[in-house]
């Protein structure tokens, strides 16, 4: 059991997000984040790391002007995009601090959800904690899609993940930085939650709200994502399965 200090002690929290096209959001989300860090008593030290990627609207001049005013903002920039994994995989590069929280740059998720996660970090409960959406406000086809691609990878992974594609996690740092991650797309939350569990951790699934985007439109087609998806989905099964058969070793976490 974590003792008396390690109960009430602030966590250092960086905060990792990709953001593609987020010319509409970007200000008032990292606003939000920035206002939360700074005045919640449960955060020490912190910082927001934003990798814009490949942005052709004004995403990249307006966290420019945010940089500007908040040293504790890094920027990471994309010449090009790559998509959603590739900067993902970036900003959680270049993060330095003992915890990493992944949102995401739309404001469907409050960062305020922290509160929930403290205690049961505090408690010593894990390493890496994912958020479990009570109501998830997306459309009924990305929400149905979400549901199966969640059931298949539950039963290839034999885990029992109420949200397996949350992109909401708090994550040990050291743990975080030491994952491999491949996806190029959407699916990296997807990713994520699988690349943990082959290091041998379990998730510590939190519920946490879930809210519509402030504004603009998302970034990929939803047909091919579920192609994609579906694929990918498949081959982190596969892997899983070649894993537990000892035919690939299982990923090394830094210390």
């Amino acid at each position: 059991m974590p003792g008396k200090d390690a109960r009430t002690r602030p966590l250092d929290v960086s905060v990792a997000a990709p953001a593609y096209n987020e010319a509409a959001n970007i200000a008032a989300v990292v606003a939000e984040w920035r206002d939360y860090l700074e005045r919640s008593p449960a955060i020490g030290e912190w910082e927001i790391v934003v990798c814009d990627d490949g942005s052709t609207d004004a995403t990249g001049e307006i966290l420019a002007a945010l940089r500007a005013e908040c040293p504790r903002l890094a920027v990471v920039t994309f010449d090009r995009n790559r998509g959603a994994g590739a900067a993902i995989a970036a900003a959680i590069a270049r993060t330095r601090l003992d915890w990493v929280v992944l949102l995401d740059s739309d404001g469907q998720f409050p960062i305020a959800n922290l509160d929930r996660f403290v205690e049961r970090v505090r408690a010593g409960d894990g390493i890496a904690f994912s958020g479990a959406r009570i109501r998830k406000a997306d459309g009924l086809r990305y929400r149905l899609g979400s549901a199966a691609s969640g059931a298949v990878s539950n039963a290839l992974h034999r885990t029992r993940y109420r949200d397996f594609n949350s992109i909401f996690k708090l994550v040990h740092g050291p743990l975080f930085r030491s994952l491999p991650l491949e996806s190029s797309g959407m699916n990296c939350s997807t990713e994520i939650t699988a690349r943990v569990a082959e290091f041998g951790h379990t998730w510590v699934e939190v519920p946490i709200e879930h809210r519509e985007r402030a504004g603009g439109a998302r970034g990929w087609r939803f047909w091919r994502g579920a192609r994609d998806r579906a694929l990918f989905v498949g081959y982190l099964g596969y892997r899983n399965w070649l894993l537990r058969r000892g035919v690939l070793r299982a990923p090394e976490e830094a210390r």
